[in-house]
């Protein structure tokens, strides 16, 4: 059993607590432990805000798609913004952790640590632009761990 499910938001500040509610309900349901739901909650927001921030103009939205599969969990934000900036990838590898993206940017700047972020509280990233189209697709996944006395679905995701 897996549990699936796709959004199609606004690009708008009150859409990242919305996808960030849903993710953790459905972390709740499944049995997942608190630690791991936040880990997967504060990378989805940082996502979707960079989502809202850098993903096309107003009238276009973002998607946000997760999959509960097993013993893993894959998020995809995905947007209609101007992509990344064509870069030489330079890949960063931290124990279990692969990301490749842009540069990080010195620690002092407000903006630019949301994929550092990510990078640090999930076991997986990817960064690319939209095939064919113009946006950005930013995935991450996340081995999970499960609270003690879950309900009997976590036992049927385990299973799968």
């Amino acid at each position: 059993m897996s549990i699936w499910w796709s959004l199609h938001l606004r690009r708008e500040a009150a859409s990242v607590p919305l996808a960030r509610r849903l993710l953790i309900g459905a972390m709740e349901t499944a049995g997942v432990d608190s630690e791991t739901s936040y880990d997967l909650a504060v990378a989805l927001s940082e996502a979707c805000a960079n989502a809202v921030e850098h993903g096309g103009d107003a009238s276009t939205g973002y998607r946000v798609t997760a999959l509960i599969d097993g013993d893993t969990c894959r998020i995809e934000v995905t947007d209609s913004g101007p992509g990344f900036a064509e870069r030489p990838r330079r890949a960063r590898r931290f124990p279990a952790r692969t990301l490749q993206a842009r540069t990080p940017a010195p620690v002092q700047d407000e903006h630019g640590r949301g994929l550092f972020l990510i990078e640090s509280l999930t076991d997986h990233v990817r960064v690319r632009n939209r095939p064919g189209r113009q946006g950005a697709v930013v995935s991450f996944d996340k081995i999970l761990k499960w609270r003690e006395g879950a309900p009997p679905s976590a036992a049927l995701l385990r299973a799968s």
